[in-house]
């Protein structure tokens, strides 16, 4: 009964991070639009850049509330994932408009140093110093409500928030610079600063997202162990056609075609499958279609076969 403790676990997580994601949310596009007036009214780019990172951000935790309130909507013979995969593809909006938000912060700052602005450095000052306030709670909020560790729209709402303290710090560090020491060029440094982030966690984001929607192997299943877990089950000769894949973050799918020594009766092949499905939930993966097969029907591409072939060779290699 392993199964029904796993989803009850999960249900109570996907609760806990739309709550936190809903109430994050809220938090940051206020204090975005506070941000950027203040970014206007004080001519800083530094503060402008840190609310671009703000949008982002906000686009990106609206965007993970909508994914988990699809992804409760339940699978239905259109879409057997039900809504899982649509997380995916936020997450590939989310990263693209990252990437393009710090290219138009770059252009700007190059700007500003050929001709910069007068800055009004103390109110600069004042909204960066909130703006770090806010991010500390935001994060805190994150941390203490959600699963950042395992959930790819948590870890990159969280990820964004971390970035928007950075961006804060940038911006406090540039207007004590112009106030104190008069360095004018300090606001476009920072918010090149803030651009350099911006564009690592669009990168990264983008990345992830996009090796999820091309079907790879999730980076937290060792494929060797799962190989080795069938080939040491009593009863089964071999597997092949094994594919591994991500329904969405942290949702592991496997299936493949299992060799199964003939003498086994179906009831006993059952409870072989039934404690392989126990044991690859340790393995990170919940979802387990296997098709049975006799010797028979070995293909000559198995997976198995090219692993096993250099130490002894099947029966149906001499035909």
């Amino acid at each position: 009964m392993g199964h029904g403790h796993n989803h009850a676990h999960h249900d109570h997580t996907h609760g806990a991070n739309k709550k936190t994601l809903t109430i994050a949310f809220f938090i940051i596009a206020t204090y975005m639009i506070v941000e950027a007036i203040g970014g206007l009214l004080t001519n800083s780019l530094a503060l402008l850049s840190d609310a671009g990172h703000m949008l982002s951000d906000a686009v990106s935790l609206g965007v993970g509330v909508l994914a988990f309130k699809f992804g409760e909507k339940i699978a239905d013979y259109s879409r057997t994932y039900g809504y899982r995969r649509f997380e995916i593809l936020a997450a590939v909006f989310n990263g693209v408009t990252l990437i393009l938000i710090s290219i138009f912060i770059v252009i700007e700052a190059i700007e500003r140093f050929i001709s910069p602005p007068e800055i009004a450095s103390v109110g600069m000052l004042g909204i960066a110093i909130v703006g770090l306030a806010v991010n500390v709670l935001v994060a805190w909020i994150l941390m203490r409500g959600g699963d950042t560790h395992d959930n790819l729209n948590m870890r990159a709402a969280f990820l964004h928030v971390i970035g928007d303290m950075l961006g804060s710090v940038a911006a406090i560090v540039a207007a004590l610079s112009i106030m104190f020491l008069g360095w004018g060029w300090m606001d476009p440094v920072a918010s090149i600063i803030v651009a350099i982030i911006i564009l690592n966690s669009g990168y990264r984001v983008t990345k992830d997202a996009i090796h999820v929607l091309m079907e790879g192997v999730p980076s937290n299943v060792n494929i060797d162990e799962i190989i080795s877990l069938f080939s040491n089950t009593p009863g089964i000769i071999g597997i092949h056609d094994l594919h591994v894949w991500s329904i969405t973050s942290g949702q592991n799918a496997l299936s493949c075609h299992a060799v199964v020594d003939e003498h086994l009766t179906l009831k006993e092949t059952q409870k072989i499958l039934r404690k392989i499905e126990h044991e690859l939930l340790h393995l990170g993966i919940a979802h387990m279609t296997v098709q049975i097969e006799d010797a028979d029907h070995v293909h000559e591409d198995s997976v198995l076969c090219k692993i096993q072939g250099n130490q002894h060779h099947h029966h149906h290699h001499h035909h």
